[in-house]
């Protein structure tokens, strides 16, 4: 048998979190037009008949503009550590800044095998720098081969997770991003990255869970963004959140959504640690 992790690295919108969807083929991350969309680590475990292949998806590689920012660089460098392959997503619909191809051929001069692949080839490609695999997660070109090319990869190993599971986040977990995958989808640039979802209360009862959750934005005017005339726009959000719950969970859902405003929450440190970051790594 054979067993490894794998960490999927790249700029803001390269693709992560959708390759990783496509390989797993269950909803792991979350994946919207907005970059940084994901902020965790979020791992993809992948079994096949004698192999099971860990897959990180790390935040998008950007410079640390807030404690939030910090946060997720920590997490890509963190990621990094003890990895036996990297695979690097460059953006096929854009061309790599210098410091983009700086950043690859340091990983390059790494002990740590890389595969540097271009993404949306299915789209106009303007990126011409030498890759060693192309695909387009949405079409599925490409993906079965780049598998094979990952699984190469693992040393044989025990599995370190039980077969039946893709991912080793908790079911709270997940709602929370989809919720929050919701939202930047939904209203799209009219509100920006700070948004952030605290579930106050996750209750499983015998024929029904019952969940509470605050969408937490940043300003006063967000907040009438979000909720929408007559609460159109969180009674959608809601019902699609719930939805893809009870899916999940397969018991029927009881759903309540609030609106919180923190003005600057991705710099406080007391919210950050409340939403689960420890401040001792940022």
């Amino acid at each position: 048998m054979k067993c490894g992790y794998i960490a999927l690295v790249g700029r803001p919108n390269a693709g992560k979190s959708t390759l990783i969807n496509a390989l797993i083929g269950e909803k792991v991350a979350i994946v919207s037009s907005k970059p940084q969309t994901t902020r965790e680590n979020i791992i993809g475990i992948l079994n096949g008949k004698d192999y099971q292949a860990i897959i990180v998806d790390t935040p998008g590689v950007h410079h640390s503009k807030n404690a939030l920012d910090k946060f997720m660089m920590k997490n890509v460098r963190s990621a990094l550590a003890g990895v036996n392959l990297i695979v690097y997503l460059l953006d096929g619909g854009k061309q790599p800044d210098e410091e983009e191809k700086a950043y690859i051929e340091k990983l390059k001069a790494e002990q740590v095998p890389i595969i540097v692949t271009k993404t949306k080839i299915d789209k106009p490609c303007r990126c011409d720098y030498q890759v060693d695999h192309e695909l387009s997660s949405r079409s599925g070109e490409g993906v079965e081969e780049l598998k094979a090319k990952m699984i190469a990869h693992l040393p044989q190993a025990p599995y370190i997770y039980p077969r039946d599971y893709y991912t080793d986040k908790s079911v709270k977990f997940i709602i929370a991003e989809q919720l929050r995958e919701q939202c930047l989808n939904t209203f799209k640039q009219e509100v920006p990255h700070g948004i952030a979802i605290n579930i106050v209360r996750f209750q499983e009862k015998n024929d029904i869970t019952i969940i509470e959750a605050e969408i937490i934005c940043e300003k006063a005017q967000h907040k009438g963004i979000i909720i929408g005339r007559q609460g159109k726009n969180l009674k959608e959000i809601g019902q699609n959140v719930r939805l893809f719950a009870e899916q999940l969970l397969s018991v029927k859902v009881l759903l309540k959504l609030f609106v919180k405003v923190e003005e600057g929450w991705r710099e406080k440190q007391n919210i950050l640690k409340e939403l689960g970051y420890d401040s001792k790594d940022i």
